[in-house]
């Protein structure tokens, strides 16, 4: 019979004293403290007869082993964010809501946004649950559309984020193609102190964690020709092939195009990718040979590079992964929230994230309680743009046009 560790039962008696004062908690804990089983033990301890948990579609599996494990009397629907529109129409009396920084777009509210405020409308009456490791990844401001549309939530006087922003945003213009514009990143910190009272926060280090990330940079020589077609694109800003054309014209074009460049595909102006360099992918096969792995790659002409390599000892699905001896590869921004790759022996990046949030939650995956220490091995191309990426986001910050027009110079 599954036991809850003290922690979470302290956190859930919390909870349920914040969601009967305001309806709704926001349960900061950080990755692999368990936070899926202690919402579900918070709807139980709220006596929710129909629950709703909205998440990851990859996160679904985990879920729904949790709440088979723990056996509540509720009965509950796992849904993904890309799904809502297909929510069954029962009375829902919990809304638990994981990964709810994904909310937290601004100026104006994502798609997802907007469904969720139009949800919690639709069933009034029931308790809110957001759920995040990381509520604010880039910038307080993040926080508004989270919680916009929880009728009892602290900013509900605000009509919109401009309204909201006068009075928690230093609001700073930047210019952006010759044109000057708001920057609202500069949330301020008043915005946490006014969800403060209905939030909980818990680290690792407070559950008992003491597994420690070690880090390790292998650089690979990547073929002739990879060098050749980087370098005839940033000296001409376009490579016309016989059939495709890879363009450069743009700061922005050039960053990407020589970011899937250095790891040996491309996508084309068609829509057409290719795969001409497997460098990378066969450096990983032969180097952890003996390691059942986990791959984390960013463009998905890189997963069939892997395929071309690994072949059937590669899978993209966690319960094969879980179940089989075969590696699992994963795009970063699917894979960085919400699931465990506790089995793996190492975490591996075919590429790297230019986002920060991406660093930070995705090396974490193979953490867990009992376990000391984690391995993870970035793999760069040899005179590629990865490093600069690196450099960056190790320090929270997102690597941008700004930095590659920078750093460009000495590429």
């Amino acid at each position: 019979m599954f036991k809850y560790r003290e922690y979470q039962w302290k956190i859930i008696d919390e909870a349920a004293e914040i969601c009967a004062k305001y309806k709704f908690v926001y349960l900061a804990m950080q990755v692999r403290t368990g936070k899926t089983l202690t919402s579900l033990g918070l709807a139980n301890s709220l006596q929710s007869k129909n629950v709703l948990f909205v998440t990851k579609k990859k996160a679904i599996p985990s879920i729904q082993d949790d709440y088979f494990t723990l056996n509540p009397a509720f009965e509950i629907c796992i849904i993904n964010y890309e799904s809502l529109h297909k929510v069954s129409d029962l009375d829902y009396d919990m809304i638990i809501l994981d990964e709810a920084h994904t909310l937290g777009a601004y100026p104006k509210p994502s798609k997802r946004a907007k469904q969720v405020k139009e949800l919690i409308k639709k069933y009034k009456k029931s308790y809110v649950c957001l759920m995040s490791g990381t509520p604010t990844p880039e910038s307080y401001s993040q926080m508004f559309h989270q919680v916009y549309g929880i009728p009892n939530n602290p900013f509900k006087d605000y009509v919109n984020f401009y309204k909201f922003a006068k009075d928690y945003v230093n609001i700073k213009q930047r210019k952006i193609n010759a044109l000057w514009v708001n920057d609202y990143s500069r949330g301020l910190k008043t915005i946490l102190d006014k969800v403060q009272p209905m939030t909980i926060s818990f680290t690792q280090q407070e559950a008992g964690f003491v597994n420690k990330i070690n880090e390790e940079v292998l650089q690979v020589k990547m073929k002739p020709s990879t060098y050749y077609t980087a370098n005839q694109l940033k000296k001409y800003r376009v490579v016309e092939g016989k059939e495709e054309v890879i363009l450069g014209d743009t700061p922005a074009k050039m960053m990407q195009k020589l970011h899937q460049i250095f790891s040996g595909t491309c996508k084309f102006e068609s829509g057409n990718f290719k795969v001409f360099d497997l460098s990378k992918a066969e450096f990983i096969k032969s180097y952890f040979a003996d390691k059942k792995i986990a791959i984390f790659y960013k463009f998905k002409a890189e997963y069939e590079a892997m395929k071309e390599v690994f072949g059937d000892k590669l899978c993209n699905n966690l319960k094969d992964f879980v179940i089989s001896e075969r590696h699992i590869a994963l795009q970063i921004v699917s894979g960085r929230e919400g699931i465990s790759l506790k089995q793996a022996d190492a975490l591996v990046y075919y590429n790297i994230d230019f986002s920060a949030t991406s660093y930070w939650q995705s090396r974490d995956r193979m953490t867990t309680k009992d376990r000391k220490q984690s391995k993870v091995y970035w793999i760069f191309s040899e005179g590629g743009i990865e490093k600069d990426i690196y450099k960056a986001v190790v320090k929270k910050k997102d690597y941008t046009v700004t930095h590659f027009k920078r750093d460009l110079l000495i590429l």
